[in-house]
């Protein structure tokens, strides 16, 4: 057996850290299958229902949430992993892995990539960095922590919330929360780095972090069942088919966010067209495009067209790059080095300048800041208050307001300062878009019940 097979076998580990038994999935229902469905009936899934994609709180049922955008790029996950895997089955000995299973892993981690979102999107996590940073509460809180934890929130980080909320959050009873597979936990982690590093960045899957200082000892036993290597202190080796998913994600948003743009009334026809058709032209697709009567459904074809040409050379390009990728060498995205390329950064210019500036997007994201932050130094106050020796009475009223599991034993704040900033966090963090705003507006007098 050659290196690089045994280096897949390892990094394909269907070993659940956390899990007393061993892994053993059905001939009907493997491992990484099991994976994926955990994830589907897991609470923080179903929350994405009621999450911002690019247009938060919208009136229109047509536009995608967090929960579609979710769906949709494991589909395309799964496409990519299947047809990365059917060559890596023939290139290597892989010891009863199957192209269907590299399939899964990928569509696991992308099923779950956005579990860890907070309330309106990118802008929640902006919203979580800028109280931590610019009120004076917030301040103080991150002023008594280690450099490591102040960063987890002065850089909050949806990736990062995410690995806690698959690990820790979900099923808490369990050690390891979901018990994903290792395969899947490293193949999630796009970043495998914590917040704090000494030096830049360097690399596409350093630019972000993908952990925070409470689960770094757990990610570093993914990477030991997974065989990633460390890079530096708090920085790992990225998993082969993070890549994979790091495409599904990038493809899926920019050309359904086109689409959603289109169907907003943001951008014309004529131009959401030209840019689909830039990156899937051919003979036959006009052929097809010209007996589509309307502009709706013609956009819709270009749409899959696109997807279906942009992972193709998503998996081309990884297949070309393997022995760099696998040995850790290969320090950009996949998207960027395609023929594709240029007509699909077109997309994201046009996305940036007319999709996520529009109006309607912005305002409701400006109220983000108001209704996070506003979430934030209320619980922030009182649970900081109810770990003193004098809470007021409006701290301990608050208090009976949060969930028993985002406080200690006998339903008061942890004695540590760290967990207890990471548990109002989590609270405030695992809200859907309409109910923070409900309770934004119930906790401020804006609106009360019966009124």
């Amino acid at each position: 057996m050659s290196g690089l097979a045994a280096r897949w076998r390892r990094l394909l580990s269907a070993r659940r850290p956390g899990a007393e038994e061993p892994a053993g999935g059905e001939a009907y229902r493997t491992d990484f299958q099991r994976d994926y469905d955990r994830i589907v009936f897991s609470s923080a899934f179903r929350r994405l229902q009621d999450k911002t994609q690019v247009f938060p709180l919208a009136e229109s049922d047509y536009v995608r949430t967090r929960l579609t955008h979710s769906i949709e790029a494991s589909c395309v996950g799964r496409t990519l992993g299947t047809r990365v895997g059917e060559t890596l089955v023939q290139r290597h000995d892989l010891g009863g892995i199957t192209p269907a299973d590299v399939g899964a892993i990928v569509a696991a981690a992308c099923l779950a990539h956005d579990i860890g979102n907070p309330p309106f999107g990118h802008t929640g996590e902006d919203a979580i960095r800028h109280w931590f940073a610019t009120s004076a509460l917030g301040h103080s809180l991150v002023a008594e922590l280690d450099p490591q934890q102040r960063e987890d929130f002065l850089r909050f980080e949806g990736n990062a919330q995410g690995f806690r909320v698959i690990t820790r959050l979900q099923t808490p009873s369990n050690r390891g929360g979901l018990q994903l597979t290792a395969a899947v936990l490293g193949a999630f982690t796009k970043y495998p780095r914590r917040s704090h590093i000494t030096g830049p960045p360097a690399g596409v899957g350093t630019k972000k972090h993908g952990f925070f200082a409470a689960e770094e000892p757990w990610f570093a036993e993914v990477a030991e069942a997974t065989g990633l290597e460390p890079v530096s202190d708090g920085v790992w080796q990225r998993h082969p088919l993070a890549w994979l998913v790091e495409a599904a994600d990038d493809i899926t948003y920019q050309i359904v966010d086109l689409e959603d743009g289109f169907r907003q009334g943001h951008v014309p026809f004529e131009t959401a067209r030209d840019l689909l058709l830039a990156v899937a032209d051919d003979s036959r697709t006009r052929s097809r495009l010209a007996g589509i009567g309307d502009g709706k459904g013609q956009i819709e074809y270009l749409r899959a067209k696109a997807i279906n040409t942009l992972a193709g050379a998503a998996a081309e390009r990884f297949l070309a790059h393997e022995e760099a990728i696998v040995a850790g060498g290969f320090e950009t995205d996949l998207i960027g080095g395609i023929p594709q390329a240029e007509a699909f950064r077109a997309i994201c210019v046009l996305s940036q300048r007319q999709i996520y500036t529009a109006r309607p997007v912005v305002e409701v994201e400006a109220a983000g800041f108001e209704v996070l932050g506003g979430l934030l130094a209320l619980y922030m106050e009182a649970v900081a208050e109810a770990a003193g020796d004098h809470p007021s009475t409006r701290s301990r009223t608050l208090l009976h307001l949060i969930p028993d599991q985002f406080l200690g034993a006998g339903r008061l704040p942890d004695p540590d300062p760290y967990t207890r900033l990471l548990q109002v966090t989590d609270y405030v963090g695992g809200m859907t878009d309409t109910y923070a705003v409900a309770t934004f507006k119930k906790l401020r007098g804006i609106s009360l019940p019966g009124a």
